[in-house]
Parts: C-alpha cells; sequence; structure tokens
C-alpha cells in the first residue's frame, strides 16, 4: 500500500509522540499494525482528556 509521504510522517510523528519510539521502530512496523497502534493511541489520549463521542474512534488528527 502506498500513500501520500505526509501522511506517513503525520503517522510517525503522532507515535513518536506519545509512545517516543525511534523513527525505526516506528517504521518497522506494517502499516496495519501501525494503524491499530493510532487507534490505541488517540483513544488512551481521549480518555485521559476527557474528550467523549466520535472522536474517540478517529482520534487521527489529520483523517478527513
Amino acid at each position: 500500500m502506498r500513500y501520500a509521504a505526509g501522511r506517513l510522517w503525520e503517522e510517525v510523528a503522532y507515535l513518536a509522540y506519545y509512545l517516543h519510539w525511534s523513527l525505526e521502530e516506528i517504521l518497522d512496523l506494517p502499516h496495519p499494525v501501525r494503524d491499530l497502534m493510532i487507534g490505541e493511541v488517540g483513544k488512551i489520549h481521549n480518555q485521559l482528556s476527557g474528550e467523549t463521542g466520535a472522536d474517540v474512534d478517529q482520534p487521527r488528527p489529520w483523517a478527513g
């Protein structure tokens, strides 16, 4: 699967910010695993910040 480089960097930055993983660790993840991790990190972030509603299921700030 190929998609815009900008989106890849957004995913990498998101996971690096919350998980403090290296670039290599994040890029080594297959896309489906990285996508799942982004979703789970987003849910945790939203729960900790007290957000509710549709945003809990769509935590990606770049999702349209």
